[in-house]
């Protein structure tokens, strides 16, 4: 007997490797990472940082020759076995929509919809 997982995701996502560059809201820090995948409504990263669920962060995504903006809010994060990593998902929570339309035709693009 097959077991069904029911998929909570809202937007399909796709691998990438797009450069992140990172600051959490109220801090002066930045840090730099890769998106492991990306969708019109979030990411994961990985990184050597562990933030906590919640947590509100301003993101520098660069995808082709584009620099992205949106706001992000940290949906979850799990420690990497035998690492000092994390994997952390990331929910985008303001995106302007010139930026929403970039990710969308960029997933559109890599999925091999548009001609």
């Amino acid at each position: 007997m097959a077991v069904r997982v029911e998929q909570k995701r809202q937007f399909p996502r796709i691998p990438t490797q797009a450069a992140v560059r990172y600051q959490v809201r109220g801090s002066s820090e930045y840090n730099n990472t890769v998106a492991d995948n990306l969708s019109k409504g979030g990411m994961r990263i990985t990184d050597a940082h562990f933030i906590r669920p919640s947590t509100v962060l301003n993101l520098e995504i660069n995808l082709l020759s584009k620099v992205l903006n949106p706001v992000g809010k940290i949906a979850w994060a799990s420690p990497m076995p035998h690492s000092d990593r994390y994997k952390l998902g990331i929910e985008f929570v303001e995106v302007d929509p010139e930026n929403s339309h970039f990710i969308s035709d960029y997933i559109e693009l890599q999925n091999g919809n548009i001609i």
